[in-house]
């Protein structure tokens, strides 16, 4: 090989690595329901981050899910998660925001310690945290969700703000609906964020397909789904990402 053709080569493999590297990356943090434990079944439970990459074009943009089970608004930023995806988030990435679940429980209970403030306010409470074993003030759901944007907003990345999945949750024929779907709207509205309304549409779905076969997702609780759950809830998530209003993200989403 002449050394022009060597030179034309490397150029075109250099040129080749950096528009790889400058490729979006959709991001994904949140709790179980997005991903459940290493996210290949454990206890036949499934969250929906683990198959959404199936409705990327992923030779357009990257996927990744940093959700974790347990987690909830408050202590995925705790905990140190946040900043690490901070630390290399970029102009142009997308970040799908998911949680609600686990932001219920109480703030200083030993187990766990992983409630935030009910609401969307800005009140907080200094506690003792049991597990991080320090003075933590703590805040509401929606103070920890505005973070999430804001630092986004602020690396020039596209937050999402997602409501939560429904449960296996009935009341007269309907799905129940939960303040946390409702706060993550609220938030997302306030900020000018993008909202995803997940758990409307997850709730309607369910109810088309009627609590007996909505159930056989659900094989170890109400709140966990098996594959086939998550297969279906990915497909909403992704659908839904399409009807976004001004949202580009959908450029990347299969047909």
């Amino acid at each position: 090989m002449s050394n022009l053709k060597l030179v034309a080569l490397t150029v075109l493999v250099a040129f080749s690595f950096i528009a790889l590297q400058q490729k979006p990356v959709v991001y994904i943090i949140g709790d179980s329901t997005v991903k459940n434990g290493t996210g290949t079944a454990e206890n036949s439970q499934w969250g929906w981050g683990s198959v959404i990459q199936n409705h990327f074009d992923t030779t357009k943009v990257s996927v990744e899910n940093h959700a974790i089970g347990g987690r909830s608004s408050r202590t995925f930023i705790n905990e140190g998660r946040w900043d690490k995806i901070l630390a290399k988030l970029k102009k142009g990435d997308y970040v799908l925001i998911q949680f609600g679940h686990n932001d219920a429980g109480p703030l200083d209970d030993t187990a766990r310690a992983r409630g935030s403030i009910r609401g969307i306010g800005e009140e907080s409470k200094v506690i003792f945290n049991p597990k991080l074993k320090m003075q933590e003030e703590v805040f509401t759901y929606g103070h920890y969700l505005r973070k999430y944007i804001a630092d986004a907003k602020a690396k020039g990345a596209i937050p999402i703000i997602c409501s939560p999945v429904a449960r296996n949750g009935w009341k007269d024929g309907k799905v129940n609906g939960t303040d946390y779907a409702v706060w993550a709207k609220e938030v997302a509205d306030k900020q000018q964020a993008f909202f995803l309304p997940l758990n409307e549409i997850i709730r309607k779905k369910y109810e088309e397909l009627g609590s007996d076969k909505v159930k056989l997702f659900f094989p170890t609780d109400q709140t966990h789904t098996n594959k086939n759950g998550a297969i279906l809830n990915a497909a909403l998530v992704a659908n839904g990402l399409k009807e976004v209003p001004n949202c580009d993200i959908k450029q990347y989403l299969l047909p």
